[in-house]
């Protein structure tokens, strides 16, 4: 086995956001964050990981199930997909729930339908459902002839529980990449290899209050009266984000065996979905499609480095406006101070793709476009054809 040639793979993104809210908190506010005596917008690091996450399951076409409704959704596949009874189906899916190791729960005494949910969130491949399917066609004469219970137990299930771990056990690429918290299933965790900082302005911001009112069709059509069908107000703000991801290409590796030419399309994808995702809250009324205006690549050897630091003194608008040009700046200095501060070691690769027309010189090579700066981060971190 040969030696990785990049241990981390960093993305450093600076990118302006207009008016919008990306990320809601428990009241529909605006999320913030107290950083150097300012306060800034903040996007949490699970809201933007699942817009990753969404995006590159389209672009591999692989998909992972999170939920707690895998027995519904065995029950749909069975009925729908297979012509299975709808009884007999929402039956197989209880079975299936209670005899795994996570356990199911049955359904409150307030609710009118019998559906049971697992005792905690199961995340699997989409697969796992046709899977789990299949051990249903398999006991199917068991199951026609049980009775149903809203107290099944484990040891009374219909479906061998060492069979339905196993199916829960499964992985793909995604969740090789982002990793699987399942305690309940014995060797069924994943460790991510993925890492995301929460995104941040680099400048302070105030949070704006949006008033908006409905018009009723109605009324406007007659003008009998005044006053509209409904009124309410939302937050937003807007600003530059300084973004921070890093992939951990020996994390990766492990988790699919050493299988390079596996690692190398989940990373491009990964990296691709990491700079062209967006959090997709508020958009009908916000469609805040901006890209980055700036993507910095670097292949490490040693261990990440955030360049979050670069902007704990806010950054002030620049002469003639704007917080974009000011960002690219300090980042661009700060790398430099950091890599001359560390001796410049440990870095195989380094480079950037911008919007900003003149050249960058801490930041590395420049690339023409996100694909290209891309495909050469991968090549430094794990080059075709190595075993690793």
């Amino acid at each position: 086995m040969s030696q990785t040639h990049g241990h981390f793979i960093e993305a450093h993104i600076l990118q302006s956001i207009p008016f919008a809210n990306l990320n809601r908190d428990d009241t529909n506010s605006v999320k913030t964050v107290q950083f150097g005596g300012v306060n800034r917008t903040r996007v949490s690091s699970q809201s933007w990981k699942r817009a990753m996450r969404l995006r590159l399951q389209t672009k591999l076409g692989q998909e992972a199930l999170r939920t707690r409704r895998l027995a519904e959704r065995i029950e749909r596949h069975l009925s729908d997909e297979r012509g299975w009874p709808q009884p007999l189906a929402r039956r197989a899916g209880q079975h299936i729930v209670v005899a795994s190791s996570v356990g199911g729960e049955a359904p409150g005494k307030d609710k009118e339908d019998d559906a049971w949910s697992s005792a905690a969130m199961v995340y699997v491949p989409d697969t796992a459902v046709t899977q789990l399917a299949d051990l249903a066609e398999q006991h199917r004469g068991e199951l026609e002839t049980a009775k149903d219970s809203k107290t099944l137990k484990q040891k009374d299930a219909l479906v061998p529980t060492d069979a339905v771990d196993a199916v829960l056990r499964s992985r793909n690429g995604i969740i090789n990449l982002f990793g699987r918290m399942l305690t309940q299933v014995d060797d069924a965790k994943v460790d991510g290899a993925v890492q995301v900082a929460h995104a941040f302005t680099t400048h302070e911001t105030d949070t704006e209050i949006d008033y908006f009112s409905a018009v009723d069709d109605v009324t406007s059509d007659w003008a009998d009266t005044t006053g509209s069908a409904h009124m309410g107000n939302t937050e937003h703000s807007a600003g530059v984000l300084y973004r921070y991801v890093v992939v951990d290409t020996r994390e990766l590796l492990r988790n699919l065996a050493n299988d390079t030419g596996s690692a190398r399309e989940l990373v491009t994808g990964f990296l691709d979905a990491a700079v062209l995702s967006l959090p997709q809250a508020k958009k009908n009324s916000t469609a805040p499609h901006t890209i980055p205006a700036l993507l910095h690549l670097a292949v490490r050897t040693d261990r990440p480095i955030s360049y979050a630091s670069a902007f704990e003194q806010p950054v002030r608008a620049g002469r003639d406006g704007g917080h974009t040009e000011p960002s690219i700046a300090e980042l661009d200095a700060y790398a430099t101070a950091v890599n001359k501060l560390l001796g410049g070691t440990g870095i195989p690769y380094s480079g950037y793709a911008s919007l900003a027309a003149k050249d960058i010189t801490g930041l590395g090579a420049r690339a023409d476009s996100f694909h290209d700066l891309i495909q050469a981060a991968t090549d430094a971190a794990l080059p075709a054809g190595d075993n690793q």
